[in-house]
């Protein structure tokens, strides 16, 4: 079996070295710039290669792996997603631009990968039928479609509802955690149609996959979200997941 490779840094050497200050200063002169030409220039020299290796990074440090895709093609896509979020970053909150896009490019590995490795054991071909032991025939025969979280929501008419209190909720927290986790929270929604469960465990499990906060950082921002949450929905309960 093949030893995987471990780089270490030198003593002393920065962990980001791609992602600078000069950096976030080019995407903020890329939010400001009007003229379409400039920005182009702005985001090839400036801001692209930054994003390349950021999402180059957390490929490798993290394993991610999607069935049928290459390193490249992941890599591709996941900056493609981060030039499509860079005016959802705003500087005026206090959080840092890699903060931000780490958490972003994160995130959409974890979602990508989830989603395809779910679709690959789920589609089996007829031509892989003969393979299969009698076992496995009968759970495919047998198999209980049961609806995905973003049909139940739909179904209640819970989804935009709650995303008019995560709009209100980005409006009351200051602090860069609980920012973090907010964040967090309107990304499971963005794409509850790619989760394979909605409860307070697995909401959980995915905050904290996606900020990259530890479970005491965690704990401490999500026990003020709460707080936040029950004084925007008073009584009514939207949904029990926070």
């Amino acid at each position: 079996m093949k030893k995987k490779k471990i780089i270490r840094r030198k003593p002393g050497q920065k962990r980001n070295m791609y992602f600078t200050k000069d950096t976030q200063a080019a995407i903020e002169e890329y939010q400001g710039e009007e003229d379409r030409s400039k920005r182009a220039v702005i985001y090839k020299e400036k801001i692209a290669p930054a994003f390349e290796q950021l999402a180059e990074s957390l490929i490798y440090v993290y394993g991610f792996k999607s069935p049928y895709e290459t390193v490249l093609s992941m890599k591709t896509d996941c900056v493609a997603f981060l030039y499509e979020t860079i005016h959802k970053w705003d500087p005026s909150r206090g959080t840092k631009a890699f903060s931000y896009f780490n958490v972003v490019a994160k995130n959409w590995l974890i979602i990508r990968c989830r989603n395809a490795k779910k679709n690959f054991h789920r589609h089996v071909s007829m031509s892989e039928m003969a393979h299969l032991s009698s076992a496995d025939k009968h759970a495919i025969a047998n198999h209980q479609i049961v609806p995905g979280p973003d049909e139940i929501l739909e179904k209640k008419n819970l989804k935009n509802e709650m995303f008019k209190v995560i709009d209100e909720l980005e409006t009351r927290v200051k602090k860069p955690n609980e920012v973090l986790c907010v964040e967090a929270i309107r990304t499971v929604f963005d794409n509850v149609e790619n989760l394979d469960f909605l409860n307070k465990r697995a909401i959980y499990v995915y905050i904290r996959e996606i900020s990259g906060l530890n479970s005491k950082q965690l704990s401490v921002a999500m026990s003020r979200i709460r707080k936040h949450y029950k004084a925007i929905v008073h009584d009514e309960k939207i949904i029990d997941l926070l």
